[in-house]
């Protein structure tokens, strides 16, 4: 029974949906009017659909006209939130999440560009599972997207002589997701917990003996898949085992991309405030990496990682189609989960955040749930006291959120930022990827379920 209805609620969470912008203004929740129609989470839908199945069944009318249907399709909601809700203040905070967004993920995709890491190694199963650990703990020290972009060419490269779509599935789900849990700095959901107060170091402490087994078992999945799949073409190939770096002065780039992510008036005091602007400071520096770093890129280095901006142009349309239709979604979902948080034990709550953060966006999702948790207890997410209390007084319940907004990330591929970038970049190469659906009825559901099944059974069952 109790099993029942916590399903019951999590299917309610499901109907409503989330979004990709980060916490809704108190004030929409406490005046119902305010709440968009349930109707207008169909253009959000109706994009998810498309991007699923444009690939597979009408590709040539999709890759012409993706741009055109993101944008009508996000326009229907801005034309509504303008002259019917007149709610204005949403549709900014939405931009200016769409611009920090599209600041860190062109920043970091163009300054990886101009590296260029050589493996001169033959392919094994076990040099691969080196990479892919290696990513997985670069991940919390550049986060998902910085360690995703400055690895996958060179993991391709390595791999280039049977290169098969399970490799790229497995960095997305390592590299580009999974690794990132034991920092701020690894996942933009734990990124906005610490600005809400949340200890930099909590998340190494109470997530890390969750994250090591987590890691070790899908690079044993994956071991045993290459393992099977050794027939190469390049056993008589020569190898001279070097490793080789060039445009480390890139390397610069990425880290002032690391510091500047830390540059905002809510972390530092001194940082100016640049509102009524849907920018701030650290976007304004993340933009000029972008420009410096490809200017200055040695031209040579760019043309052995086959470097064009069709991948980040790609994602810049179609997620300004999905922040726009994701609206009134994550308006819905945030009123239920403050009606039901008092409602929900850790368990629910992870399988709530995990499964809207593998069919939408983790980040909001984790602030939402956040806020229900600590709603749940009479405290206050937008006071750093009651969150910092919080995190002492129930750990269990921050721990169950922060597990699933990051590892459910890796379920499909707009679950995290880098995932649809990562394959962009993939198929641009010349492997087929699967569609949508594909990735997650041979992929993710198969392989990753299992694993947060476990998780769950252990931790909050």
């Amino acid at each position: 029974m109790r099993l029942l209805k916590k399903v019951k609620y999590i299917a309610i969470l499901l109907v409503l949906s989330s979004g990709l912008t980060l916490a809704v203004d108190s004030s929409v929740l406490e005046n119902t009017s305010n709440l968009p129609e349930a109707l207008m989470v169909i253009p959000f839908f109706l994009l998810l659909l498309m991007i699923a199945t444009g690939p597979l069944f009408y590709r040539h009318f999709w890759e012409h006209h993706y741009p055109k249907i993101a944008i009508l399709l996000g326009s229907i909601t801005v034309i509504y939130y303008l002259f019917f809700l007149k709610d204005t203040h949403s549709l900014l905070h939405t931009l200016a999440e769409y611009i920090s967004f599209i600041a860190l993920l062109s920043s970091l995709f163009v300054a990886s560009g101009g590296i260029l890491i050589k493996i001169d190694r033959k392919s094994t199963p076990l040099l691969n599972s080196i990479i892919l650990f290696i990513g997985a703990i670069l991940a919390n020290i550049i986060g998902t997207t910085g360690a995703s972009m400055l690895l996958i060419r060179p993991f391709i490269k390595i791999n280039k002589n049977r290169i098969k779509a399970y490799h790229i599935i497995f960095f997305i789900f390592i590299v580009s997701n999974i690794g990132g849990a034991l920092t701020p700095i690894g996942d933009p959901p734990l990124f906005l917990g610490f600005l809400r107060g949340i200890d930099f170091f909590w998340f190494s402490i109470h997530i890390w003996y969750i994250w090591l087994p987590a890691i070790l078992l899908l690079l044993a999945i994956f071991f045993f898949i290459d393992a099977k799949n050794i027939f190469i073409n390049n056993k008589e190939s020569y190898f001279t085992g070097k490793f080789e770096l060039k445009g480390t002065k890139n390397l610069l780039y990425l880290l002032v991309i690391l510091i500047s992510v830390f540059i905002d008036p809510n972390i530092f005091s001194w940082v100016p405030n640049l509102s009524p602007l849907p920018f701030g400071v650290r976007e304004i520096i993340m933009f000029t990496v972008v420009y410096l770093s490809y200017k200055n890129a040695d031209k040579n280095i760019l043309m052995a990682n086959e470097f064009d901006f069709e991948p980040i142009k790609e994602v810049a349309y179609l997620f300004a189609g999905i922040f726009a239709t994701m609206i009134p979604a994550l308006q819905l979902i945030a009123y239920e989960a403050k009606i039901l948080g008092d409602k929900l034990n850790p368990g629910s709550f992870y399988w709530a955040t995990g499964i809207l953060s593998a069919l939408l966006d983790n980040a909001p999702t984790y602030l939402n749930f956040l806020s229900a948790e600590l709603g749940k207890y009479g405290l206050n997410v937008n006071l750093k006291s009651d969150v910092q209390l919080f995190q002492h007084l129930y750990p269990v319940y921050l721990q169950s959120i922060s597990i699933a907004a990051v590892f459910f990330g890796a379920m499909t591929y707009i679950g995290n930022g880098p995932n649809f970038m990562v394959k962009s970049i993939s198929e641009r190469a010349g492997i087929e990827m699967p569609s949508f659906f594909g990735y997650m009825v041979k992929y993710s559901i198969p392989i990753l379920l299992p694993v947060f099944l476990l998780i769950w059974y252990v931790l909050y069952a």
